[in-house]
């Protein structure tokens, strides 16, 4: 691999860290790959998952509930994943998520969220309660965040596609906790995805300086006082690292570096690299020769000031036929809380046939594009109200009492992610008849509808596995 090394960015590096530690840094690159990925701890804890699967994994001794697998273990093929109860992602990648404090209740915001990573750590750790506002300027891209948010069964977030400039004129000075990860130029990668070193040119780095540092201008204005920023880059690049964050001290002087939560494999920041003030030692760098995994840089700062609570939403209510109709069906399946959140309580309303559980927060999202806010439950239709695949995913372990538990080993398993009519023993579910919680493990995949001694498939089309 490091053959195809750019040769600027290697006369580079090699100035970097000097031509000893520059010979470890190029053999890290005939290593093989890390694949990781992180336990969802709402829907199940790192223990009971460790026993769940059928490969080994191994701890990642720096995040709380990250695992390292082996490459042929194939975990995107179980259906505990479709099931929500982990995100694959490389190990460095998860740090940041890692470090930076968040406390249910918090307004938090993703800036640059896709494909989800980030996200769902970050909605995991609100348990609900509070705000996940998860942002992609990219319309296809915030498709794919949007998936990954329902799969992990996250009921608090506002996934919207939109400019960051238009973020922060809508959200000043809103947000608890912030974290950007900033679009870069990918040197931390070229293990891991070879096509980004062949197209990586020195001007590259210049260029999204710029923008990363317009991003990062942004992401200070729309912290509360007390509020803390995590930034990170994929990147070596000290124009994109240190130089972005040397920027920010120097146009928004009011912000402080913090320490961040140690680990052995860690290296300082380099404030030479930047614009020599000191305090950048206090950000953090990731070397693959150093520890195992790809290249990453963040760091962790803090707008001073008291942050202030949010406040909760109002009590929405449904239209009374379609209430009926939603009451019966919860009813029906023995449902009074979903993730966690009672729907006793809970804000809910309907925009024309589709019904909506909202976040647990006063938010006026008129005049800004998203793609959703809260949770897409279901359709009221005639006389009836069909559940939808977000719902399912939304529902913890013993929050429906009609289910359908099948083991990871059970055949019908692929069969329901194919979309196939299941046969059904009476003894295999409470109900006889309506709307079932098809779960693998206790854990909740999807809906079916039993007739019968037939389930009649109801996981949808675009989220199958053919």
């Amino acid at each position: 691999m490091n053959h195809h090394l750019p040769e600027a960015f290697c006369s580079r590096m090699k100035q970097m860290l000097g031509e000893k530690e520059y010979e470890q840094f190029l053999q890290s690159y005939d290593s093989p790959r890390e694949f990781g990925l992180r336990v969802n701890t709402e829907k199940i804890s790192c223990e009971e998952l460790t026993h769940l699967l059928p490969f080994s994994l191994t701890k990642i001794p720096w995040v709380d509930n990250g695992y390292s697998y082996k490459e042929e273990a194939r975990p995107g093929r179980n259906p505990c994943y479709q099931a929500g109860l982990y995100y694959l992602q490389e190990p460095s990648a998860m740090t940041p998520a890692s470090r930076i404090p968040i406390t249910p209740g918090d307004y938090v915001l993703d800036m640059c969220a896709a494909p989800g990573g980030k996200a769902t750590a970050l909605g995991a750790r609100l348990k609900g309660q509070g705000l996940l506002v998860a942002n992609d300027i990219s319309a296809s891209r915030c498709r794919a965040l949007l998936r990954n948010i329902e799969l992990f069964g996250i009921t608090n977030a506002l996934v919207t596609n939109e400019p960051p400039l238009r973020l922060a004129e809508y959200f000043p000075e809103f947000f608890h906790k912030i974290v950007l990860d900033a679009p870069c130029s990918g040197e931390g990668m070229f293990r891991k995805e070879e096509s980004m070193a062949a197209d990586w040119t020195p001007e590259k780095s210049r260029e999204l300086a710029q923008v990363q540092r317009s991003l990062i201008l942004l992401a200070a204005d729309m912290l509360r006082p007390g509020g803390m920023l995590l930034y990170s880059t994929c990147t070596f690049a000290p124009e994109e690292d240190e130089g972005t964050i040397a920027y920010l001290l120097e146009n928004r002087p009011e912000m402080e570096i913090m320490d961040i939560t140690p680990y052995e494999g860690f290296s300082p920041g380099v404030p030479a690299w930047g614009n020599g003030d000191t305090r950048l030692e206090k950000c953090v760098r990731i070397f693959p020769h150093r520890m195992n995994g790809e290249g990453h840089f963040l760091s962790l700062l803090r707008k001073p000031g008291t942050a202030a609570s949010g406040s909760c939403a109002p009590r929405v209510r449904l239209p009374k036929e379609g209430e009926k109709l939603v009451k019966e069906f919860l009813k029906e399946t023995g449902i009074s809380c979903i993730g966690g959140r009672s729907l006793n309580t809970a804000p809910i309303e309907a925009r024309g046939e589709k019904v909506y559980l909202l976040p647990p927060v006063s938010l006026n999202v008129r005049g800004i594009t998203f793609l959703r806010n809260g949770v897409y439950l279901g359709d009221l239709k005639k006389g009836r109200f069909e559940p939808s695949q977000p719902f399912a995913l939304a529902l913890r372990r013993d929050e429906c009492r009609a289910v359908l538990c099948l083991k990871q080993t059970d055949e019908r398993i692929l069969r329901y992610l194919k979309g196939e009519t299941l046969t059904v023993e009476p003894e295999e579910t409470s109900v006889r008849k309506g709307w079932v919680l098809v779960t693998v493990e206790g854990y909740p995949l999807g809906w079916g509808k039993l007739v019968k001694a037939a389930l009649k498939n109801k996981y949808p089309p675009g989220w199958r596995c053919v």
